[in-house]
């Protein structure tokens, strides 16, 4: 694993830490990556709960309680799926922290709606409602999904640390 990854991962386990809390993911475009970066630091068994792959609808439906209403409505790569496969990651682990992923990581399956590099997170905490983000990577297939799996990291400890409560 590269610098830039072990090191996320490792200030991702001290945030976890030090708020006695632990991490459950719910991936989709990144089929597991993240979770693989996390239990490569020595030590995650402490925070890291489990890992969801939920590549399909099905799994996604079956694994975290996506509703079929939402998905039809709204697509896998969506902020509103995202969203229910971050608190379905929740409720279905002993996580107190989630995230969640799904992305167009390309070649193909983009949309001028929906374009490949699009990738939709969402992050939550129990009693807190989940908060979600879109971004746009370029690059091909792996660069796509690696940037997926740091902007993740990265903005569970920026963006929605900020936002979730400090401890249970």
């Amino acid at each position: 694993m590269d610098t830039q990854l072990a090191t996320l991962s490792a200030e991702v386990g001290a945030w976890l830490a030090r708020r006695g809390w632990r991490l459950a993911t719910a991936e989709s475009c990144t089929g597991g990556w993240i979770a693989e970066v996390v239990t490569a630091t020595a030590g995650s068994s402490g925070w890291f709960d489990r890992g969801f792959v939920t590549y399909s609808n099905e799994a996604k439906m079956e694994m975290l309680g996506v509703s079929a209403a939402t998905l039809a409505a709204h697509g896998a790569v969506s902020e509103e799926t995202v969203r229910e496969m971050a608190a379905g990651a929740l409720a279905a682990s002993r996580a107190d922290v989630t995230l969640a992923v799904s992305g167009i990581a390309g070649p193909t399956g983009g949309t001028p709606a929906k374009p490949v590099g699009m990738v939709c997170f969402a992050w939550a905490a129990a009693g807190t409602a989940p908060r979600t983000a879109v971004h746009h990577f370029s690059g091909d297939r792996e660069a796509i999904r690696r940037q997926a799996v740091v902007v993740g990291l990265r903005e569970l400890l920026a963006e929605a640390g900020a936002h979730l409560p400090e401890a249970r």
